[in-house]
């Protein structure tokens, strides 16, 4: 569970998910409609009852599934995953995650509608909202309309943080120009992302009964499931908007641990030495501590015992995880500079800007990265305030 020092109530709201507003109050949008659902494991109720069950006992035409990054059961990571056959069903599931990453004409002609229920986690790099956005162009070239059903954003829709995408750096990891903590759900990513990619999707979304943008998913009552096999918990979550860029080097971020994106070790890191220089950081627990990555999906370190440094929340209202991470970065650079490496077009796609490698490379001061990105972040709030669903 996370630290919570937020002064909230001890009560539960009652948030009801897109897909329970959808069957209680919109269900006369897929009337007369051959339905293809774009979902994973996280496409449920708040009973933990999944949305093909759902959708089907209510007498909806299900024609096709198709299935985001991790396949339709959110088990695989891996480059590549092919089509298949629900066994539940018998529903083709067409993987937009390997050589095909949008719905074919072909695919298209078996649907009417697409509904896309997918649990963002609030961070750009997340490639949920990549998929529903390309799947939303071709929906708009074959005619197909697209249905969202909302879900909470797990971290809140109030902070923004980190930097914004800069236009060169638009890849699968970030098509939409956007700061890496968003605070926007899936709604509204993908209303900015129609808007602003000039998609023109005909588009419907479904909002959630209940939610607010203050609302933390532990706020929310709604069962947490993890939506990729690396995201165990909203403790990752937490941290993954800053921990993330670390994939782009040559530091272990805890992947086949319990402590996904939640550490940042090495065998040749000295968590005390890096801890020394960083210092104090609000509201985060920074401590060192040892794991053993067990057939880690990024490949490093399989079975060694790293020194690694551990995150835990202690106030989420004062915690900037972009931040802290830029910050340990340039702490492990000044104690270990012979030892990290990094991956340039790799980092520069994760983080959206090559501002914090320039800096890093003593192209630039801390001072002036941290207005920029101050400046880009109040742009984009101005921008994104005519896509907000809730208060």
């Amino acid at each position: 569970m996370l630290a919570v020092a937020c002064g909230t109530s001890t009560q539960v709201p009652f948030v009801r998910p897109g897909i329970e507003v959808l069957l209680s109050d919109s269900l006369h949008v897929l009337a007369g409609k051959r339905v293809g659902v774009l979902t994973n494991q996280s496409g449920i109720d708040r009973h933990g009852t999944n949305d093909i069950d759902l959708l089907l006992g209510a007498g909806v035409h299900l024609t096709a599934l198709f299935s985001p990054e991790h396949g339709f059961r959110g088990l695989m990571d891996q480059a590549s995953i092919g089509d298949e056959v629900d066994a539940a069903t018998g529903l083709p599931i067409f993987s937009l995650y390997g050589d095909t990453r949008a719905p074919t004409a072909e695919m298209l002609r078996m649907v009417d509608i697409v509904i896309i229920d997918l649990q963002d986690i609030g961070t750009r790099t997340y490639t949920y909202i990549s998929t529903a956005l390309l799947a939303m162009r071709s929906a708009r070239v074959a005619g197909v309309e697209v249905v969202i059903l909302d879900r909470p954003n797990p971290i809140g829709g109030r902070l923004v943080q980190g930097p914004t995408m800069s236009p060169s750096d638009t890849s699968f990891i970030g098509l939409l120009q956007i700061p890496m903590r968003h605070g926007l759900t899936f709604g509204e990513l993908a209303l900015y992302g129609n808007a602003e990619l000039r998609i023109g999707a005909r588009l419907t979304v479904i909002p959630m009964d209940g939610w607010r943008r203050e609302l933390w998913y532990d706020e929310t009552g709604l069962p947490w499931v993890a939506p990729s096999p690396n995201m165990p918990d909203l403790e990752s979550a937490t941290h993954y908007a800053g921990t993330v860029i670390f994939e782009a080097t040559n530091l272990s971020v805890g992947r086949g641990t319990p402590l996904a994106f939640q550490v940042v070790g090495a065998p040749w890191l000295r968590p005390a030495a890096v801890l020394e220089r960083l210092g104090d950081v609000p509201g985060v627990i920074l401590s060192d501590t040892v794991v053993t990555p067990e057939a880690p999906t990024d490949g490093k370190y399989d079975g060694l015992r790293l020194p690694a440094i551990r995150l835990l929340v202690s106030d989420r209202r004062l915690y900037d995880p972009v931040r802290l991470a830029a910050r340990i970065l340039a702490s492990v650079d000044s104690v270990h500079g012979d030892s990290l490496t990094l991956s340039p077009g790799r980092f520069d796609r994760l983080i959206g800007t090559r501002g914090l490698r320039q800096v890093l490379h003593g192209a630039g001061d801390w001072p002036s990265l941290w207005r920029a990105w101050a400046r880009a972040r109040e742009a984009f709030e101005t921008r994104r305030s005519g896509v907000l669903l809730y208060r």
